[in-house]
């Protein structure tokens, strides 16, 4: 192992965009974990674990701490892995993460581990008091001795409620040395819906970036709106349901930010009835928590919300709770001609309900997928975004499934910083870091970054060592 300290082991998002679980080493027995996330399609930390096997498979001695970016699946879906191989320390996080996290990792319990309600709740009962979330912007100590102090500070990341990227600040009095490190977690796109976007850090001597978008730049907001709008109206008038995948917490509830927009500004008659069917009840939660969340929403999404505009409990907007509920809707709008569009979990197809709307609509030429978030190799997201508008299949549940519904992608739609983004990340810091080590995205998006990040770095005189672990 290397001996020069501080220095970072990647147990996750290396390989692919998911998994994300970063060991940083601050002494040979001293160590803090940044996220823990679940794998899923087909990648791997490389080491043993994947979708399939999500054992942790490192040694947790050393480790003093767990730091959460945020509360996606993918950074702490395997907390419940983490306790079972012994880990006793606290979990760090910001305030808002703070509240919704025992609701993710209360689904991340039953529909990984048993689907056992009882088991469940005893397991939150062992995280909740491990919880501790800070505000934005203030440093906290977890470590303070005579060798080593180390403080961690979080700050917005705009990627969704309670997102941040961290700041960790180690010293070694006895040595008279510091380091800075940043870990970004995900970091929003700028305009994003209802959360103010991430703002630099003044300075850095190593950055751990994320590299998702590295190779793509998205669209601007308005004509992403526009895009979507067009979409949806021409998915409707084949006198079909409109499925939308999309993740529970951050994707959904700008999904219906923007849909309680578009009704309230246009006239035509199709947005005035049309339903809107959020069938997915941990995304449900979810919205009842953002509402709850409300300070930490951007300027423009208050300013909705002063003037009588509910963004996310509008009149359109219906709910499906139970099962029942949920089996009924899908064969209504597969048997009936009346559109519908519904919001539905997982993201990239791979679990839940959405299953189900595939599974009765995928081969009707008269719905529609439109897909809004990546899609991760190997998940049937993946493969319906890819072959679908081929004439191709997918395999659910393992049975094959002809695609004749439409298929539409709108990248536009991430919550995730772009190219150009993540370029900015770094070259508008006032202090750039010595190194850049490029994490959760695709060979190609890492590369192309990497490139870039060099030249940038080139034309401003600057020394930069850019890594792909």
């Amino acid at each position: 192992m290397n001996t020069q300290y501080p220095h970072i082991q990647h147990h996750g998002a290396v390989q692919g965009v998911t998994g994300s679980c970063h060991q940083l080493w601050l002494t040979p027995q001293d160590s803090l974990l940044i996220d823990c996330g679940l794998f899923q399609g087909g990648e791997s930390s490389g080491n043993g674990a994947d979708a399939h096997n999500l054992a942790v498979e490192f040694d947790l001695t050393s480790v003093r701490a767990l730091v959460a970016t945020h509360v996606h699946i993918d950074h702490i879906g395997r907390i419940p892995w983490l306790l079972g191989a012994g880990y006793k320390g606290d979990i760090h996080c910001t305030e808002p993460s703070a509240m919704l996290m025992p609701t993710v990792l209360e689904d991340a319990f039953l529909v990984g581990i048993k689907r056992d309600k009882r088991l469940a709740t005893r397991f939150i009962e062992m995280v909740q008091p491990r919880l501790q979330g800070h505000p934005y912007k203030t440093w906290v100590t977890l470590i303070e001795r005579e060798d080593l102090v180390c403080r961690i500070r979080f700050q917005r990341a705009g990627h969704i409620l309670g997102s941040a990227y961290v700041e960790f600040d180690i010293s070694y009095p006895q040595q008279n040395r510091t380091r800075r490190i940043v870990f970004s977690g995900d970091l929003g796109a700028p305009h994003a819906p209802m959360l103010p976007a991430p703002k630099s850090p003044y300075k850095a001597d190593v950055v751990v970036l994320e590299s998702t978008y590295g190779n793509r730049l998205h669209e601007n907001r308005r004509t992403r709106r526009a895009r979507f709008q067009k979409v949806i109206e021409q998915a409707l008038q084949d006198g079909g349901t409109v499925i939308i995948p999309a993740f529970s917490i951050g994707r959904t509830q700008e999904l219906l930010y923007e849909l309680e927009d578009i009704i309230t500004s246009t006239r035509q008659k199709t947005w005035q009835n049309i339903p809107i069917i959020l069938d997915a009840p941990l995304a449900t939660r979810f919205t009842k928590l953002y509402r709850q969340l409300t300070p930490y929403w951007n300027a423009e999404a208050l300013k909705r919300v002063t003037s009588g505009r509910q963004p996310l409990g509008f009149e359109q907007l219906l709910t499906v709770e139970t099962h029942a509920q949920h089996q009924s809707m899908v064969n209504r709008l597969a048997q009936t001609r009346q559109p519908a569009i519904v919001i539905t979990s997982s993201g990239m197809c791979n679990a839940g309900r959405v299953i189900n709307y595939l599974k009765a609509m995928l081969n009707d030429p008269r719905h529609n997928v439109v897909f809004v978030g990546y899609q991760a190799r190997g998940t049937p997201g993946s493969i319906i975004q890819q072959y679908g508008p081929q004439g191709g299949y997918v395999e659910l549940d393992g049975e094959r499934y002809d695609i004749k519904a439409g298929i539409y992608t709108l990248g536009g739609y991430s919550a995730h910083a772009d190219q150009a983004g993540l370029i900015g990340f770094i070259t508008n810091m006032r202090h750039w870091p010595e190194e850049v080590r490029l994490v959760h995205g695709d060979e190609d998006a890492k590369s192309t970054l990497a490139a870039l990040l060099k030249a940038r770095a080139v034309s401003a005189g600057k020394t930069l060592v850019v890594n792909v672990p």
